[in-house]
């Protein structure tokens, strides 16, 4: 399979860990959000996915999927062991919905595009940083009061730590205060030394900037 992505789009992010836990071989094709114009926004990739955005995932029957949660789906169907949910159904519903909140209701308020947008209605960085802060750390505090008191999300690595890990990075990067929420901390602290998720790192992957 083939993964067109972006070391720090959260999306891709997404992806890249539920791979890692799957334990699926695939060949990363990284996309350049910011250099060259935007390497999204280029017909070549316009051709695969019409949104230019990231990730897009082209299967090894060659069928395309964009939308991260799509992606997801498909490799739990697909690929179902390990499995990213439980059979019990309520259960499966409690992880969606934390995973839904973020992917939803979280992420998407803080999507390059809408940060663009904002800023081409001149408000200023603080007005942005206000924004950030207000949607990022409303959505965690609910998460916070949805998740379990002990191991990951809930328990074993699975769909709601998958969309977790990568919104705690996004959190960071915008400076979000994280020390009311220690549950959320305990997840972030075993997703630091399981192996799927650091390798699934913005950190780790070969098109992250070097340092000058």
């Amino acid at each position: 399979m083939d993964l067109y992505t972006y070391y720090r789009s959260t999306s891709s992010y997404r992806v890249r860990i539920a791979l890692a836990l799957k334990q699926l071989d695939y060949r990363q094709l990284p996309v350049n959000l910011i250099g060259n114009g935007g390497e999204h926004l280029q017909p070549a990739y316009r051709a695969l996915n019409p949104q230019g955005r990231v990730p897009a995932l082209v299967t090894d029957s060659d069928d395309i999927i964009t939308q991260s949660p799509a992606i997801i789906e498909f490799l739990e169907e697909e690929y179902p062991n390990p499995a990213l949910l439980p059979e019990d159904k309520v259960e499966r519903a409690k992880r969606r919905a934390v995973a839904a909140l973020i992917g939803c209701d979280i992420q998407p308020l803080h999507n390059m595009a809408v940060l663009n947008q904002l800023r081409a209605l001149n408000l200023s960085e603080e007005q942005i940083s206000q924004w950030l802060a207000k949607w990022i750390g409303e959505g965690l505090f609910a998460v916070e009061q949805l998740i379990e008191d002990q191991g990951f999300c809930f328990g074993e690595p699975g769909l709601a730590d998958v969309y977790l890990l990568p919104q705690l990075y996004a959190a960071r990067r915008f400076n979000i205060d994280l020390t009311a929420l220690p549950r959320i901390l305990r997840v972030e602290a075993l997703a630091q030394t399981h192996p799927a998720f650091v390798a699934a790192h913005p950190d780790a992957q070969a098109d992250k900037p070097q340092p000058v």
